[in-house]
């Protein structure tokens, strides 16, 4: 799968580079050279792949095989915001943009997946019992929830028809109906239901899910599915996406902001009434990214550790047998 995963994106990377579209969203010479990248990636990893066939799955390849899949990962950025803009807006910026997203998310987890198999030991693998993750990614997910507060509670603002940052509901009503907001968007906002602040909510629930031992089972309540385990990749996988796109686009927002405030830079007016009315809605958004974003890669990593299958002696089934000398 990943061999045909890297022919794909390399010929579809090709394609938007012969005829100029940008594969990475922009324009001008820049995406250009960004859709020259996105064919080198795939010709990288077909050759990877082409030599995993050949030579088997050695330590080097495996190595090389984590290097293209972390390419692909950073390749996907965007995707999440792709997804929001698809459910809550008229359409994507840029669907050939949209889609590299796509095809860059599924073959980062096809090189991964590719990079650890074949390491389960010949006695066959089994789950470990549900646990908690350690204190201290406890603690993360704990900051990563806090830090929705001050976001949540702007939102909630306006949903409820106050004023923020010299904005009322009426006018963030038009500002999203201009902006090409959806029929969902606008009905939930009309509700007071704010529809990023619905998100947070899903989002907090993924990040507990990944710390507690009930992420790990099916409900009771559930029908016909209650008590089995969970599928390892169907938490990790919106976990990788949602901490790919936030943790980043966080961090960087929140250095902007940092020497905006300073007076370093201009922050940009965009739909409000002034600089500071921008800066002073921004904070709130910038730091619940990046502290949600950095906690929820923290969180997935102790999922995945905590996960893994072991063999019927108990050893870790994914890290190859110590040879004693």
């Amino acid at each position: 799968m990943a061999v045909l995963w890297s022919a794909a994106y390399t010929a579809f990377g090709l394609a938007c580079a012969l005829s100029g579209t940008a594969l990475f969203g922009g324009s001008g010479r820049a995406s250009i050279v960004f859709d020259w990248a996105g064919v080198t990636l795939g010709a990288f990893a077909a050759a990877v792949c082409g030599a995993v066939l050949r030579c088997g799955p050695r330590p080097l390849l495996r190595a090389l095989l984590r290097v293209a899949g972390g390419l692909a990962a950073a390749a996907a950025f965007g995707l999440l915001m792709d997804v929001i803009t698809l459910v809550f807006g008229e359409g994507v910026d840029s669907w050939a943009a949209a889609a590299n997203h796509m095809l860059a998310a599924v073959g980062a987890l096809l090189l991964t997946a590719t990079a650890v198999s074949d390491r389960h030991p010949p006695g066959g693998t089994t789950a470990p019992a549900p646990s908690c993750a350690p204190v201290g990614v406890q603690l993360t997910a704990c900051a990563g929830t806090v830090a929705f507060l001050p976001y949540a509670a702007m939102k909630l603002i306006w949903a409820c028809g106050g004023t923020f940052a010299d904005v009322s509901k009426e006018e963030m009503l038009a500002v999203s109906e201009r902006n090409g907001a959806s029929e969902i968007w606008l009905t939930l906002e009309s509700w007071g239901l704010d529809a990023t602040v619905l998100l947070a909510a899903l989002g907090v629930f993924l990040l507990w899910g990944l710390v507690r031992p009930w992420g790990q089972v099916f409900p009771r309540w559930s029908p016909l599915i209650r008590g089995r385990r969970v599928p390892r990749w169907l938490p990790l996988v919106p976990a990788l996406i949602g901490a790919a796109t936030l943790a980043p686009y966080g961090v960087l927002g929140l250095g902007y902001c940092a020497l905006a405030t300073a007076g370093v830079v201009t922050m940009r007016q965009g739909d409000f009434h002034s600089p500071g009315d921008a800066l002073l809605v921004s904070w709130p958004g910038m730091i619940a990214f990046a502290v949600y974003g950095v906690a929820l890669a923290v969180a997935a990593r102790s999922y995945w550790l905590r996960t893994r299958p072991m063999g019927q002696d108990g050893a870790d089934a994914t890290c190859p047998p110590r040879v004693l000398a």
